[in-house]
């Protein structure tokens, strides 16, 4: 199983944690959007893992290039069929988002008839490893109600592992068995308490309106209470910064005359303590023309020329969050992925007006043509909304820990 590191060899533990950083195995890395965001918010992986050429590729090359933290991050390249998780030593955390096309509203929606339907080897992985805890995330399509059995079938498997299906049994009968398992309440083998939840990306700070459903499960012995990290930015508060207080527009230096005739004030409240959504402009208006922009000037921020808009596909307004990036099968979707300008103009946004929509880091570079880039990202979990959510699980773990140390004393 080939393993790369930095200097060429496998870095001990001891030798690659630091203070309050705990490990991880990262499954179905892409173009590596969870696992930076796991990596921010201090998760030590143990393991990078993806099959894809073109992903692996990528991760190699900012490798290659000393990006922290993927300079440090050990890359297996290989179907996770042919994984043995036992193999790697003890982990806190598995995380993943195992293939999304399966679900996606984009894709042709075979859910669990599809190949691509990677749950049950992210099942395995948590069976084999047991770790503390598990972070997956998926696409919003997940919760459609075609796939609401299935996917009740994937939170029970996450929740009782070990119960596997046998040879010759049906998915539905074997769901029917871990429901039985689930109801009696008394289960002693490998169990974990599972949580999931619709995450908008605006809500937190992305300059995106992206929906992932995450799932968080943590060791049923460990009995850690858990939920999700609650909002921290609003449309409200973006609302009330452009037409109440036009905080937005004299930010962007935006002419009175040149800005959007303005709600009714009264209309519009201030969320408590939440922040204004984070809009393209916000994203990007740092950033060098891309028509003028040398490339090594601005890393990925070429132009693409034939952006044009029809019904349906009339790109992202520069002054709101971006629409979902998305990834077709056969490259970017037509019309999709354009920042659009108040004068009407259409433009695609650069590999690097992407990276910055999903909150990759700007020294993170993406190799390849521009329609692979952009399937890449397009694929990808925004980097921040991942570290919120992964912090959030670290910071329980070690509260876990610390406690359990005073107990061990006491």
């Amino acid at each position: 199983m080939p393993v790369e590191a930095a200097n060429g060899r496998r870095k001990t533990n001891k030798e690659i944690l630091g203070k309050d950083m705990i490990k991880s195995i990262e499954l179905f890395a892409g173009a590596g959007g969870l696992a930076l965001g796991m990596a921010k918010a201090g998760f030590a992986h143990e393991a990078i893992i993806d099959f894809n050429q073109y992903a692996m590729d990528n991760l190699r090359e900012n490798k290659r290039r000393k990006v922290a933290p993927v300079s440090k991050w050990p890359l297996i390249q290989d179907d996770v069929k042919n994984i043995r998780f036992s193999d790697f030593s003890r982990v806190d955390v598995i995380s993943g988002g195992p293939p999304c096309q399966p679900f996606s509203i984009g894709g042709k929606h075979q859910g669990f008839l599809d190949s691509r339907d990677m749950f049950p080897e992210a099942v395995r992985a948590v069976r084999e490893q047991q770790p503390r805890a598990f972070i997956f995330e998926n696409v919003k399509g997940l919760l459609r109600q075609s796939f609401a059995k299935y996917f009740e079938y994937v939170i029970l498997q996450l929740s009782y592992p070990e119960v596997t299906r046998k040879p010759r049994e049906e998915w539905l009968d074997h769901l029917s068995r871990l429901e039985r398992i689930h109801t009696k309440g008394n289960h002693e083998g490998l169990h974990y308490n599972v949580v999931f939840r619709l995450l908008n990306a605006a809500d937190y700070g992305i300059p995106q309106k992206r929906e992932r459903v995450f799932m968080v499960g943590f060791r049923s012995d460990l009995k850690i209470e858990w939920s999700f990290p609650e909002p921290t930015h609003s449309r409200e508060a973006l609302q009330y910064s452009k037409h109440v207080t036009q905080e937005y527009w004299e930010r962007h230096c935006v002419p009175k005359s040149k800005r959007p005739k303005p709600e009714s004030a009264r209309a519009i409240r201030l969320s408590d303590g939440l922040l204004p959504w984070k809009t393209v402009r916000d994203a990007i208006a740092d950033l060098p023309d891309p028509r003028k922009c040398r490339e090594d000037e601005c890393l990925n921020h070429r132009i693409m020329l034939g952006a044009r808009s029809y019904p349906g596909h009339t790109g992202s307004p520069i002054d709101e969050p971006a629409k979902t990036l998305k990834a077709g099968d056969h490259g970017v979707p037509g019309g999709e992925n354009m920042v659009l300008y108040p004068d009407g103009e259409v433009r695609y946004f650069t590999v690097r007006e992407s990276a910055r929509l999903q909150t990759f880091p700007d020294n993170y570079f993406f190799c390849g043509s521009w329609t692979e880039s952009m399937r890449q990202i397009g694929n990808a979990v925004p980097v921040e909304l991942a570290r919120t959510v992964a912090k959030d699980v670290k910071e329980h773990l070690i509260q876990h820990e610390k406690k359990a140390r005073v107990n061990t004393f006491n």
